[in-house]
């Protein structure tokens, strides 16, 4: 099948998923599928990851009976100068020569690019951020990433770390918030350690000393818990700071995210002093983030409130606020 490659095959490993998706040349959609990742703490999970990404293709290419060339979006880079992985938070990636190790499991060249780099490509060349100058991409989830693109190229810088905010200190911290919690890239208070699935959960667990995944901590939310309040408002809070330091610094025509620890939630209040149409924080709808510049008062729209959605694309336009767009993106997935 190796004399018959007609499409793409795109794959993204992240924390707790692993996607595959093949493209034809025409850049049409052949299929997708899905697996988990395998779970961390074993020791040899890097080897399971190696054989799932393996199967993965395989599987793939069978059911669509054309081979593909192959390109991998991870979490982290590869060293110019080791040829190896660095700054993944799948650390087991760490140190290994994994398009190398892939090439010998698949038995094909192995392309590989950080993810949010390719997310923010995608949104750059033909998605929402398609005929703007600059996009800064990010993406949250197990760890937390971001991509930055200048006239369709990607700004990956000398080490290849070109956009990583998540391994800078969490800005304007409080006291409540120094030194921070540790990272594994060994300094503490990165934003990573707040804004990740991980720290979101981390964040419940330091206030209440319970341990739950960050979908119950929206669902005590929903249900009014203070608790659950606290932590979310302050999760908000703690991306408004961040981003904010991302667009006093980059300026960029056009910032996406994709944000996937948090379920959709909703209300309408004031945060910071200024007011929000819709607060919250989803995975795989597109909304609306806007407040006053340069705090970018963090606030998203629930599924169902297309309307409201609307709306406050209105209000960010008609009174000059910046507004950022959450987009579920094909570059998520390459």
């Amino acid at each position: 099948m190796q004399n018959n490659i007609r499409c793409r095959i795109g794959i993204d490993l992240g924390g707790t998923k692993i996607e595959g998706v093949a493209i034809g040349f025409d850049g049409t959609e052949i299929m997708r599928h899905r697996i988990d990742t395998p779970v961390a703490g074993a020791s040899d999970r890097y080897d399971r990851i190696v054989y799932s990404i393996d199967e993965l293709v395989r599987y793939i290419e069978s059911v669509i009976g054309m081979s593909g060339t192959v390109g991998v979006g991870i979490p982290g880079t590869l060293s110019v100068s080791t040829g190896k992985i660095k700054n993944a938070n799948t650390t087991e990636l760490i140190g290994r020569p994994f398009d190398k190790d892939l090439e010998k499991a698949i038995g094909k060249p192995i392309r590989l690019a950080n993810d949010a780099n390719c997310f923010a490509l995608s949104e750059a060349v033909d998605g929402a951020g398609k005929g703007t100058a600059s996009v800064f991409g990010v993406i949250i989830g197990t760890g937390t990433g971001g991509g930055i693109v200048v006239d369709g190229k990607v700004v990956a810088g000398l080490n290849g770390i070109g956009g990583e905010w998540g391994h800078n200190p969490l800005p304007w911290p409080k006291a409540s918030e120094t030194p921070g919690p540790d990272c594994y890239c060994g300094l503490n208070g990165c934003i990573e350690t707040y804004l990740s699935g991980p720290g979101l959960k981390a964040s419940y667990q330091r206030l209440t000393d319970h341990s739950i995944e960050p979908v119950e901590i929206v669902e005590l939310f929903d249900s009014g818990d203070s608790k659950a309040r606290t932590v979310i408002e302050g999760y908000v809070n703690r991306l408004a700071r961040g981003l904010a330091s991302i667009i006093n610094v980059l300026d960029p025509d056009s910032p996406f995210l994709e944000i996937s620890p948090l379920a959709a939630y909703g209300s309408s209040y004031t945060i910071g002093g200024g007011a929000v149409a819709g607060i919250g924080v989803i995975a795989g709808v597109e909304c609306v983030i806007f407040g006053n510049d340069p705090s970018v008062l963090a606030g998203a729209l629930t599924p169902y409130a297309a309307k409201k959605w609307m709306r406050s694309l209105e209000i960010a336009r008609e009174n000059n606020i910046p507004y950022i767009s959450f987009v579920e993106s094909a570059g998520a997935d390459l």
